[in-house]
């Protein structure tokens, strides 16, 4: 162990460019010397565990610190200095040839950029604005292409790509060594120039992240991967060429090197329609008013991104992550969003029209105004999520559950509900018309003034919901659960509502013309005041009911029982039907009526 201080001193020195005794000059480090140690490493004592992967990473850590602190070194009192190349210590030819040098090799990996960031950090050398600069100008003629054009005697990518050729035929014969970054061998020009540029932009990127950090330098470092929003409102194509270049070796080759690193990045305007960016991290991004339409983004990670206005029109966002995402006005319609978290997300006014959202979660999300027509939400959770005044028209939200949902005002006219669970959800004013509803949970819901006619309610539970003022019309409520529901002022007219349970439910001053409510169960219901103009109650049991100045004209109370029944001194009982067959009568009204 009393050698490895030794050891590490050597290397540090290997990396900084020092010379020793027994090592002859060197231009540069090359990735495959990292670890040739040679006679070095034979000194090593048997019993200590040396990690070739582990010490060619921290020398690669070094190597990247120390160039990154002299590339912003410079001779002039200018903060920047102008075109003259000589007052930068590194000028553009050399800056350019040691990128392709160090970074041509293959991808950086997020460990070791976070360490090297972390080291910048802690080093007095540190100009994160001259280095952005200085990274960005090489990005910027990377991106139009300006290396790899450039004829044979001045082309950086073939001049390393040659470099590596040679460098990997006089290394066959040596098995201790390791790639830098897990590539190197079988590298063609392609790919050296890829691995620059993509490498390049890595640490731009996170050069920014670190900036917006920072309130001393959140003006002065803004990167731009697809270069800045076009001032006449056109879309920015810059990164989606530079997507398209890197999977030209490999599809998703851009996603797995790059992909971790577009957190909190700044992609607003960008076009990026059609690209492969499957499992990328866009959490904390900016891209509003960008264009991902029929791009792939399944699995990806947009966690409290900035989606404002942004298209996602027919894209694969299958199991993405969009929880505490911003997406007011965004275009998701005909996205593909099943199994996607949408937890806390602003889809306030977004269009989800013809999306599959089938198994998402968009628990406590914002849907305020949101278009939702025709879109599948089949087994989605949307508790406490907020869709007042949204359009669901034909929308399918079957077997989804709606616990605590506000729907106030929102148009789920022909939607099917089939199945879902709204216990304690809010419907004040919702269009349900023509919505199927078999089976549905709507116990303890809030239906005032909700517009359910010719609704399909077979099998639904709305025991103890709040119906005030709601509509009926022509609605079909057989066998239905309405125990203590309250339905005063409601407009039941034409409904069905054969064998309900309707045990202790308020319809006073409801609209019941023409109802059917041919054995239903109506123990202890308030009746008052309605009116049951040529309403069906034969077989009903109304035992315990009040009808007090219900109106009775051509009702139908043949076989009803009532037993207990209530009714006012000056009840009108002229024209009401099968009071002759009516059981359990009170022995009053058969005096009142004649009926001895």
């Amino acid at each position: 162990m009393s050698q490895l201080p030794q050891v590490w001193k050597l290397l540090q020195n290997y990396v900084r460019g020092t010379r020793s005794k027994d090592r002859p000059i060197t231009k540069y480090v090359d990735s495959h010397s990292f670890l040739s140690l040679g006679k070095h490493e034979r000194k090593l004592d048997k019993n200590v565990n040396f990690s070739q992967a582990n010490v060619q990473k921290e020398i690669l850590c070094q190597r990247l610190q120390i160039s990154l602190e002299a590339w912003t070194i410079n001779d002039s009192s200018e903060e920047f200095p102008t075109s003259d190349d000589l007052q930068w210590g590194v000028d553009h030819r050399q800056l350019h040839e040691e990128i392709y040098d160090l970074l041509g090799n293959g991808a950086l990996t997020l460990e070791i950029v976070e360490k090297v960031i972390a080291l910048l950090i802690t080093e007095r050398q540190f100009r994160p604005v001259q280095l952005f600069h200085r990274l960005e100008d090489f990005y910027q003629r990377w991106c139009r292409g300006e290396f790899i054009d450039a004829p044979p005697s001045e082309n950086l990518p073939q001049r390393k790509s040659l470099e590596m050729i040679t460098q990997n035929q006089a290394m066959v014969s040596d098995r201790r060594s390791v790639i830098a970054y897990g590539g190197g061998n079988g590298i063609g020009l392609r790919q050296v120039d890829i691995y620059t540029g993509l490498n390049v932009l890595i640490l731009l990127l996170e050069l920014h992240r670190y900036a917006q950090e920072q309130a001393e330098l959140r003006q002065q470092i803004n990167f731009y991967p697809s270069s800045p929003p076009d001032t006449d409102n056109f879309f920015t194509s810059q990164l989606l060429r530079i997507i398209n270049y890197s999977d030209a070796i490999e599809i998703g080759n851009f996603s797995n090197i790059v992909g971790e690193f577009l957190r909190g990045g700044n992609f607003c305007g960008a076009y990026l329609g059609n690209a492969n960016l499957m499992g990328v991290n866009f959490s904390g991004a900016n891209l509003s008013g960008a264009y991902l339409g029929d791009a792939n983004l399944a699995g990806a990670n947009f966690q409290d991104a900035n989606l404002i206005g942004a298209n996602f029109g027919d894209a694969n966002l299958s199991s993405v992550n969009l929880s505490g995402a911003n997406l007011s006005r965004a275009d998701l319609s005909s996205a593909n969003l099943t199994g996607a978290n949408l937890s806390g997300a602003n889809l306030h006014r977004a269009d989800l029209s013809r999306a599959d959202l089938s198994s998402s979660i968009l628990n406590d999300s914002e849907l305020c105004y949101a278009n939702l027509s025709g879109a599948n939400l089949r087994d989605a959770e949307l508790c406490r999520a907020n869709l007042s005044n949204a359009i669901l028209f034909g929308a399918n939200l079957s077997d989804t559950i709606l616990n605590h949902i506000d729907l106030s005002r929102a148009d789920l006219c022909r939607a099917d509900l089939s199945g879902a669970d709204l216990n304690h959800a809010t419907l004040n004013g919702t269009n349900l018309s023509d919505t199927i509803l078999f089976s549905t949970n709507l116990s303890d819901a809030i239906l005032v003034a909700a517009d359910l006619s010719y609704a399909k309610l077979n099998g639904a539970k709305l025991n103890y919901a709040k119906l005030n003022g709601a509509m009926f019309l022509g609605a079909d409520l057989s066998g239905v659960d309405l125990t203590g529901v309250v339905l005063s002022d409601a407009d039941l007219s034409g409904g069905i509502f054969n064998e309900a349970d309707l045990t202790g439910a308020d319809l006073s001053d409801a609209v019941l013309l023409g109802t059917d409510f041919s054995f239903a169960n109506l123990n202890s219901a308030n009746l008052s005041g309605s009116n049951l103009s040529g309403a069906m109650l034969n077989g009903a049991d109304l035992s315990s009911a009040n009808l007090s100045y219900a109106i009775l004209d051509d009702t139908d109370l043949s076989e009803a029982n009532l037993d207990e029944m209530t009714w006012g001194e000056k009840q009108q009982w002229e024209g009401v039907r099968g009071l002759e067959t009516a059981l359990n009568m009170p022995e009053a009204l058969r005096e009142q009526l004649g009926l001895r």
